[in-house]
């Protein structure tokens, strides 16, 4: 639909966004160890199963073999969010956060917007879990968390303008408000049955709708919605 480039918002209360930048960092170190570090497909597919986020498995409707089960099923909501299954869908996610995360750490502080990114995959992926309650494939990937950095920038910085790539090839320079709303409104309408079933897309949506509610009370004192002043 679109690949997000830059975005025309200067950082206001911090002089760095290193919270975003250490989640990048983190992301890429994962899927450089668990993905391409020499591990085998059987292997790969056990990391998913050990750290990715099983439906089934979070609702007690089935166990993971023991090998398997390293982690309470409850750190599952956090840790899928670092797993990824390619290059593309890594750097994918990662290029949202990098356009938009900052600002919503700037908006937030360091430590409140690590808190809220994490909130947000917890969010998204029990948002997923709901829909298929006893499904046995694990959700990987940042996206539910990125949908809710897309929420809250959405709330706070609508009016800021955003280069972007339509189709992936003409590039356009819009208000935050069309493209993010045009990204949401495309998530629901893969999730009512339009879209590749292999995409969790309601984690899409529960996760921007979770970082749309939290920015609010999460917010530093006295930062405005809506780009209210400007």
């Amino acid at each position: 639909m679109f690949i997000p480039l830059y975005d025309h918002k200067p950082l206001v209360h911090l002089r760095r966004q290193y919270v975003t930048w250490g989640l990048i960092l983190a992301n890429v170190a994962v899927f450089v160890l668990l993905q391409r570090g020499g591990l085998s497909e059987p292997a790969m597919q056990a990391s998913s199963l050990s750290y990715g986020l099983v439906p089934a498995v979070l609702f007690d409707h089935r166990d993971l073999a023991a090998e398997l089960a390293v982690l309470p099923e409850m750190a599952s909501l956090v840790t899928y969010a670092f797993l990824h299954g390619s290059w593309m869908h890594l750097g994918g996610n990662m290029l949202f956060l990098w356009v938009f995360g900052d600002n919503v750490e700037d908006a937030l502080g360091h430590g409140r917007f690590l808190v809220f990114y994490l909130l947000c995959a917890a969010a998204a992926g029990y948002g997923h879990a709901l829909t298929e309650p006893v499904s046995i494939a694990p959700l990987i990937g940042a996206s539910g968390a990125v949908a809710g950095v897309i929420g809250a920038y959405l709330m706070l910085h609508p009016k800021v303008r955003v280069w972007v790539l339509a189709f992936g090839r003409l590039p356009l320079r819009l208000p935050a408000a069309w493209v993010l709303s045009a990204w949401i409104a495309f998530q629901l309408v893969m999730a009512f049955g339009f879209g590749d079933t292999q995409v969790a897309w309601w984690a899409h949506v529960a996760g921007a709708l979770a970082g749309a509610l939290l920015v609010v009370p999460m917010r530093r004192r006295g930062v405005p919605l809506f780009d209210r002043g400007v």
